[in-house]
């Protein structure tokens, strides 16, 4: 087919314009006393990262001269005392919940999605500030966490990039379905308006694909029981094999991957089955579906600040005793479980369940890692390259490299040595723009910006 002279040059003109704009737009060099730019591999010493247009554009050893580096406008950040690595990953967080557990099962029948949303926006700013350049959503409403989403996209609002599920896909009294426990009248309209709620493979094809139609990037369903669901009936099983297999199905035909909420044993080998991208939680894992994780290729998120979290919240009397019953089983087993399926060589990527614990607390994730074997450095790749290779996004993300987003943090001291070093990071920055320095919140928007 051939182009019009008028298609032509539009087209050339997509491609010419950005090519223009690297050449013109002022550089951002950073001086790095040590540098971690490809996880899993030994770090570097003094280095210099160059930046334009939200992208690494060089990489040099030393401290190289600024203007040489970036050219004559270029604005040199010194971080020649600090430890610098990729910005980090974390593949579960729920931006939308109350840190406060009590007040938000009081407030929560007043509010209305506005005022979640705005809780939301606070929230997505403490946690980029915390290190997190990038989180998967996995259970927000669709519509709320979208509209976050993009405005982050769109430098709007501070906040990491967000990867959206929107709302978890659930069977009908599952850990999903937000009517449980509710009276009748607010049962009757918590069912009319729960688009997630599916019975049935046909039924969880349509759940699937409503999100989708509303802007979902992945899918998660609940293969079994919660912790925080105010409902009996354990941790185990919550869906049929051909209901799990419908929903893996669905999302995978649309490109999207999948992330299957499962605890019980049971529930962990259905969803592996069925063909999940991803396991969140496995507190009852065992032997057999360690081999079943090998086999399949799955990835498991542990999110081992969830459970004790949920713990003290229930103990203080801030969740439901249908918690606290099931938070008793899920803290004491889960941790033994997670170290034999980190030793059995499990991949592991970097979660953490934020919004059962609190946002900004994200990195204590780290400690607890290393805690049931991991080494700092297999820690710190979990939530760099390795989560970057399940988002599917290892083009963009993971590490620090010409042509990858500059997404970069920087800590006093090499968490290759204490890893805890990552709850303190010293400088934050997500494609481009600096949004801490010297451990100290930046002007947002950036000066000069309209």
């Amino acid at each position: 087919m051939r182009l019009s002279v008028a298609a032509a040059f539009a087209a050339l003109c997509l491609v010419a314009a950005p090519q223009a704009s690297a050449q013109t737009a002022p550089a951002t060099v950073i001086h790095a006393g040590g540098l971690l730019d490809r996880p899993g591999q030994a770090p570097r010493g003094p280095s210099t990262l160059v930046i334009r247009d939200g992208r690494i554009v060089a990489l040099h050893d030393g401290h190289a001269d600024p203007a040489r580096a970036g050219g004559l406008d270029a604005r040199l950040i010194d971080l020649k005392d600090q430890f610098v690595l990729p910005g980090l990953i974390d593949m579960h967080v729920h931006i939308f919940s109350d840190d406060d557990k009590l007040r938000g099962r009081i407030e929560g029948p007043t509010r209305d999605i506005e005022d979640v949303v705005i809780l939301g926006a606070d929230n997505a700013r403490r946690t980029l500030e915390a290190g997190f350049t990038t989180v998967r959503d996995l259970g927000s409403d669709v519509r709320s966490v979208t509209a976050l989403r993009d405005g982050i996209a769109a430098g709007l609002l501070p906040g990491p990039t967000i990867v959206a599920a929107g709302g978890a896909i659930s069977v009908t009294g599952g850990h999903g379905d937000g009517s449980n426990n509710l009276n009748r009248d607010l049962t009757a309209v918590a069912h009319a308006r729960q688009a997630t709620v599916c019975n049935g493979p046909e039924d969880c094809r349509r759940a699937v694909r409503s999100q989708i139609s509303q802007g979902a990037e992945v899918i998660k369903f609940m293969a079994t029981g919660g912790v925080n669901s105010n409902v009996a009936g354990g941790l185990g099983r919550q869906m049929y094999d051909d209901e799990m297999k419908a929903v893996v199905e669905t999302a995978h035909m649309f490109g999207r991957k999948v992330a299957a909420h499962a605890h019980g044993t049971d529930g962990i080998e259905a969803a592996l089955r069925a063909g999940v991208d991803s396991i969140e939680h496995g507190t009852f894992g065992t032997a057999g579906t360690d081999a079943l994780f090998r086999k399949t290729g799955a990835w498991f998120v542990p999110t081992m600040l969830a459970p004790q979290a949920a713990l003290a919240q229930a103990r203080a009397g801030a969740r439901s005793r249908n918690t606290l019953e099931k938070a008793e089983v899920a803290a004491r087993t889960a941790m033994e479980n997670h170290r034999r399926a980190i030793a059995s060589g499990v991949k592991i990527a970097f979660g953490t369940d934020t919004g059962v614990s609190s946002h900004g607390d994200n990195a204590k994730e780290f400690a607890l890692m290393v805690g049931v074997g991991m080494t700092p450095a297999q820690a710190i790749k979990a939530a760099t390259a390795d989560a970057a290779e399940l988002l599917g996004r290892s083009e963009t993300l993971g590490s620090l490299e010409p042509g990858k987003d500059a997404d970069i943090v920087a800590t006093a001291r090499s968490p290759l040595d204490d890893v805890t070093e990552l709850e303190r990071p010293t400088f934050v920055m997500r494609r481009g723009v600096v949004h801490k320095l010297a451990g100290e919140r930046q002007p947002f928007p950036p000066a000069g910006r309209p």
